[in-house]
Formats: C-alpha cells, sequence, structure tokens
C-alpha cells in the first residue's frame, strides 16, 4: 500500500514539474517576444512624443504627432503603468488643442486600461476627462455622473487639489442643471481645500461662482460678500488675466446692486469696470454687459445721463456678435426707457422686438421675460402675454423641479451604486481570502501528507538497507570462511601432491632409471607396470584439477550470484529491458572484500537513482577487465539525462564517488538532457591507485 502511494506520488512530482518547467518555458518564450515589442512600441511612442513637444510647433502639427503616438498606444495589447500615463498625458493635450472628439477617444480607452490593470490614479483621471467632455458638449447628467465617480476615487487618493477641481467644475455643472443647492454644497467643500492653499485662480473660480450661486437662490447679501471676496483676491494677488476678472467683479457687484435697489453703489462698480478703456476690444461681450448694466442703473435711479444711447450701443454690440440672451434684455431695458419716457409706441415695438427674439431663441426665460414687459407696455394685448407668461413660466418652473430632482437622483443613485460596488468587492475580497487560505490549509495539509509520507519511505528504505547489510556481512563471513577452508584444501592437496604423487613419480622415475641398462623380458614387463602406475597418477592429478576448478567456481560465484540477485530484482520492478554482461575472464579472487561491498552498494544506487528519475527503456550493466588489467563497471541507461555540471550532486551520487575514492578507484559520469547517462567505474584487481 505504501508503495503504491510512493510510486503514485513520484509521478504526480514528476508530471507536475515536467509541467511547471513547460509552461515557463513557453511564458519564457512569449515573454521574450512581448519584450521586444514592447521595446519597439515604446521606442515610436517616445520618439512621437519629443517631436510633440517642440517649442516652435505648430499646433496642427503638434495634434498629428500626438495622434500617431495615441494610435500606436491603442492597437497595443500592453496594460502596463508607463501605457496608462501616457494615454492621460496624450488625452489631456488632446483637450488643450480642443480636439474634442479625440479627446473623449483617449478618456474612454483610459477608463478601460485603468478599470483593468486596477490603476486608481489613472481611473481618476478618466472619470474626469469623461466629465470634462460631456460638461462641454452640455450633457449634464452625463457630466454630473463621471465627476460624482472622480470625486470618489480622488476622496481615497492623497491629491486635494485635484478633488477640490473637481467639486468646482461640479458645482459649475450643479448650477447649469439648476440644483443650486447642490452647487452650493459642492462650490463650499472646492472653498475649503482652495482658501488655504497657492492656487489664488483657483479661489477666484470658486467665490465667483458661489456669488452666482447665491445670486441665483435669491440670497443677495452673501452673492455680494463672495462677490467682493474674489474682487479682494483679485487685487491682492493681482489675478487679473485674458478674462478680466477685476472687471467680471465690477459687473457683477453691479448686477447685484440693481437686483436690491442700490443704483448708486451699483453705479460705483460698473463705472469702476468700464475704467479700462481697452476692454471694448479685448471682451466686447463684458463691455456690452457693463454699459447695459450701467445705463440700466442710470434709468433706475431717474438719472438718463447717456440714455438712450448706452442701451443701443450695446444693442449694436450683441447684433454684432448674435448673443441672443444679450439682445432680448437690450429691447427689454429700450422698451422700459420709452415706458418712462411715455413715448408708448416705442415701448411697445421694442416689447415686440424683445418677444420675436426670444422666440429665435427657443430659450424659456428669453420669452418669459419679454412676455412679462410685454404685458406691462401693451394693455391691449396683457391679458393674452400674461397668460401665455404664466403658461410657460410654470413649465418652466416644473422643468427646473424636475432638473433639481433628476440631478439630486443622480446622485443619489451614483452613491449608492458606489456603496453596492464597495460593497461588492469587499466580499470578493473575503471570498478571495476564503479560498487563498482553503489552498493554503490543504496545501499544507497535502505537504505534511507527503512529508510523512516520505518520512516512512525513508524509513524503509534505511531498515532495507540495513538488512542488506547483514545479509551481505553473513554473505561475505561465509566467504571468508570458505576461503578458510579453501586455504586448508590447498595445503591438503600441497601435502597429498607432495607426499603422494610426487613420491610416487620419483619411485617411478628411478625404476625407469634402472630399466634403461635391461631389454629382458621382466624389464619389458616392469615398463608395463610403469605405465599402467603413470596412467594411476595422471588419474588422480585430473581429480584434483577438477576438485580445484569446482572450489574456484564456488568462490567466484559467490559475489557474482549476488549481483544476479539484485539484477532479478532489478528486472522485476522496472519494465525497462535489462541486458547484463559479466566477463568470464576475471580474476575475482584478485578483489578484496571491502572493494566487492563498494561495487555492489554502487550498482544498487545506480539501479535505484535510474528507476526514480531516468525513465529508461534499456539499462545494460557490464562487468569487464581492461587492457591494463583493471575491473571496470559500466551502467548505462537511454533514460532522461541531466546536465552533469549544473546537477546539484545529491547523496546518493556522492557515496557513489566516495565508494570509488574507498577502493582506489575512478569514476566518469556522462549525461546529457534526452541523452541517457553513462557511469563508469574503474578499480584495480589488485590492492593499488589508478591514476586518471
Amino acid at each position: 500500500m505504501v508503495a503504491v502511494f510512493y510510486f503514485c506520488l513520484k509521478w504526480f512530482k514528476l508530471k507536475l514539474i515536467l509541467c511547471i518547467f513547460i509552461s515557463f518555458f513557453i511564458i519564457s518564450c512569449s515573454k521574450n517576444k512581448n519584450t521586444d515589442k514592447n521595446f519597439q512600441r515604446n521606442d515610436s511612442v517616445t520618439y512621437y512624443l519629443n517631436l510633440s513637444n517642440t517649442k516652435s510647433l505648430t499646433s496642427n502639427r503638434k495634434f498629428k504627432y500626438l495622434s500617431k503616438a495615441f494610435i500606436v498606444l491603442k492597437n497595443s495589447s500592453e496594460n502596463s503603468k508607463i501605457v496608462r500615463n501616457q494615454i492621460a498625458d496624450i488625452t489631456f493635450e488632446f483637450y488643450r488643442l480642443k480636439k474634442l472628439d479625440e479627446f473623449y477617444d483617449g478618456s474612454s480607452i483610459l477608463l478601460s486600461k485603468s478599470i483593468q490593470g486596477r490603476d486608481s490614479l489613472n481611473l481618476g483621471k478618466a472619470y474626469r476627462c469623461k466629465a470634462t467632455y460631456f460638461k462641454d458638449v452640455k450633457r449634464l447628467d452625463s457630466s454630473l455622473i463621471y465627476f460624482l465617480k472622480a470625486e470618489k476615487v480622488y476622496n481615497t487618493l492623497n491629491e486635494p487639489l485635484v478633488l477640490g477641481n473637481i467639486l468646482f467644475n461640479k458645482g459649475i455643472v450643479q448650477f447649469d442643471g439648476g440644483d443650486f443647492l447642490g452647487a452650493e454644497l459642492s462650490l463650499t467643500s472646492a472653498y475649503e481645500i482652495f482658501k488655504d492653499s497657492d492656487k489664488k485662480d483657483k479661489l477666484y473660480g470658486v467665490l465667483n461662482q458661489l456669488g452666482l450661486t447665491f445670486n441665483e437662490l435669491n440670497e443677495y447679501d452673501k452673492a455680494i460678500f463672495y462677490q467682493k471676496k474674489a474682487l479682494e483676491l483679485v487685487q491682492k494677488y493681482n489675478l487679473v488675466t485674458s478674462f478680466n476678472e477685476d472687471i467680471v467683479s465690477y459687473n457683477n457687484l453691479g448686477y447685484l446692486y440693481n437686483k436690491i435697489g442700490k443704483y448708486e453703489d451699483a453705479i460705483y462698480y460698473l463705472e469702476l469696470g468700464l475704467k479700462n478703456k481697452n476692454i471694448i476690444n479685448t471682451d466686447p461681450d463684458l463691455y456690452s454687459l457693463l454699459i447695459d448694466n450701467l445705463a440700466y442703473s442710470r434709468l433706475k435711479s431717474s438719472s438718463f445721463k447717456g440714455l438712450p444711447g448706452l442701451f443701443f450701443d450695446s444693442l449694436k454690440i450683441r447684433l454684432k456678435l448674435k448673443n441672443s440672451t444679450g439682445i432680448v434684455t437690450s429691447y427689454i431695458n429700450l422698451s422700459q426707457y420709452y415706458k418712462l419716457k411715455r413715448d408708448y409706441l416705442k415701448s411697445i415695438y421694442y416689447s415686440e422686438k424683445a418677444i420675436e427674439e426670444a422666440r429665435k431663441s427657443k430659450i424659456p426665460i428669453n420669452l418669459i421675460q419679454a412676455l412679462k414687459q410685454a404685458s406691462v407696455v401693451n394693455e391691449k394685448l396683457a391679458y393674452k402675454y400674461s397668460k401665455e407668461f404664466i403658461k410657460i413660466s410654470d413649465s418652466l418652473q416644473l422643468v427646473e423641479r424636475n432638473s433639481r430632482d433628476r440631478f439630486t437622483k443622480i446622485q443619489l443613485e451614483t452613491n449608492e451604486i458606489l456603496q453596492q460596488k464597495d460593497s461588492l468587492e469587499k466580499k470578493n475580497r473575503n471570498i478571495l481570502n476564503y479560498f487563498i487560505g482553503t489552498i493554503a490549509v490543504g496545501g499544507l495539509l497535502f505537504f505534511m501528507r507527503a512529508q510523512r509520507a516520505k518520512s516512512r519511505e525513508l524509513l524503509l528504505r534505511q531498515a532495507q538497507q540495513r538488512a542488506n547489510e547483514d545479509i551481505y556481512r553473513l554473505i561475505i563471513s561465509q566467504q571468508n570462511k570458505l576461503e578458510e577452508g579453501r586455504v586448508l584444501e590447498k595445503n591438503r592437496i600441497a601435502k597429498e601432491l607432495h607426499d603422494g604423487v610426487l613420491g610416487r613419480l620419483f619411485g617411478l622415475r628411478l625404476n625407469l632409471d634402472g630399466l634403461n641398462h635391461r631389454n629382458d623380458e621382466d624389464a619389458i614387463h616392469e615398463r608395463i607396470r610403469c605405465l599402467e602406475e603413470l596412467k594411476n597418477i595422471e588419474q588422480d592429478l585430473r581429480e584434483i584439477s577438477h576438485e580445484l576448478s569446482r572450489e574456484k567456481y564456488v568462490l567466484v560465484n559467490n559475489f557474482v550470484a549476488i549481483v544476479n540477485n539484485l539484477l532479478d530484482e532489478q528486472a522485476k520492478i522496472n519494465p525497462a529491458k535489462l541486458n547484463a554482461v559479466i566477463g568470464e575472464n576475471i580474476d575475482w579472487d584478485q578483489l578484496n572484500n571491502t572493494t566487492k561491498i563498494n561495487l555492489y552498494r554502487i550498482l544498487q544506487e545506480s539501479l535505484q537513482n535510474i528507476n526514480k528519475y531516468a525513465n529508461a527503456k534499456t539499462i545494460k550493466v557490464e562487468f569487464r577487465k581492461d587492457k591494463k588489467g583493471n575491473l571496470v563497471l559500466n551502467i548505462t541507461d537511454d533514460g532522461d539525462g541531466f546536465e552533469v555540471d549544473k546537477k546539484s550532486k545529491g547523496i546518493g551520487l556522492k557515496n557513489i564517488v566516495t565508494r570509488t575514492h574507498e577502493s582506489n578507484g575512478i569514476i566518469e559520469i556522462k549525461s546529457a538532457p534526452g541523452k541517457g547517462t553513462r557511469i563508469s567505474i574503474t578499480v584495480p584487481l589488485e590492492h593499488k591507485s589508478i591514476k586518471n
């Protein structure tokens, strides 16, 4: 039972090692091929990226090189950290070049590879890019979803400034979608991040957007507070750029003071904004806002300075810019101006122009404001305009409420999905840990069982080896006794030859010497008797010779018989064909007992190694005598073989070498993978050493 289990275990181990070796070889080859391909890919991508970073390059050339690098990365199956970082860099460059289609493709591929590679940092970048793309194309629902996902990722990363930028843009999306309360929360969180940072431009953007948000919430005091904070920041850190941040703040403050009826304060800030005479050239849209709001402030404060010229100047710019919302506002303000001037025809005319432009723009809020003004100045159609105003206003409120509800629902559902994802990941981790633990325990149990089986096998082998040694000692002891008997028998035969045959031969020689001088009949009879005596002596010598031959055969075949028994056992346990050759010209008497024991053990260990590792089909064992009179033992198999130089010598091979040296012999091992193994041992038949 133990033997069967041990054989199965050895077979399993051998098969497992073979599979691992083949897999390792295939993977190594595959890795080498992939390494070459990856090297070529990295080389070409780096080349195109370096070209795209040339300072004097035009936007079109830069885009061309970036596109080539992106195509290489897109078609590559590699998904390393370097590849994902390169895709992220190229995607951001696409956005700076305003290539939105390529920007979207880059963000999609980056998202796919980041999820596959479990790369949180690049996953956050992919979500940001997706959100920014949908924000720019006014798909606010999708943009909000990806900003929420990006926020979730960056909450786990130590990058607060990036998180602040995500919250800022998320607040803008919520603002544009009518979710002003949600926008307030996002922008307030962004403000807490940026207020103590050195990113003052970002802080200005957050403060300005908070002012706009509180304006929509009709909390004008808070709106003015944040707009003034934004203006102070611009003046303190000189943040004025081509976007004219200071003038924007002046205009926003003027607008807010108009809202609460503080027209003098509105005029003060608007006139500060108009001190920059170059604004009409650098930002005509902002200039039209300034003069329109200033004209409105003067109109409401009953100061008609520059009116209606300012209104017409603003209208002219807006018509040129095709700013439909601004055009509607200008027409409404002109209608209000002419109403105060009691020029009702012009007032009605401009109110009708406002309605006409609002209908073209298809913007509900524009039409609502135009209808409201028309219902005030046109008494004949006041009912019609009021009715349409109420209808559109109710619809717009419903749309805004649905929009806010939709945004709230999106945020809740996204958070719920993210929580479910986290919960699922946690469950998967627990399952994985349980699975790994189970495998580890199973592997430990298997290892312990294998070790116990190996220990039992080792104990059995040791016991068998001790028994074999005891048996061999008995055989050697018996051989020593036979040797003693042989010596005694030789002495007996020597005595018998000396005392018997030699004495008789000496007597015959004397008789024959005497008969040489006689030719009578008695002499003839005497010679015949001597011949008969010689025949008897010949027969006695033949019998003594046969006895010596039988004794030598018995003595020689004691060692040979032991070897033959070992070879018979080998033939029983291994199906390989066994060829054994024992030279007849070997004088075994010249071999001492220690050398015989060593040769027997060497043969036994070699056969065991063949059984364990070789998978041989043919085994050859040869005892022969070489030309120098030495005894040569050759053990050859056609099995798997091994690399002699790389093979770490186990205890079996070490024992073979040691026993060879104890016998004053030399050993030669020839082997190669797939070419079998040949062990050749040469020992002296007499007690001397062999020089290699």
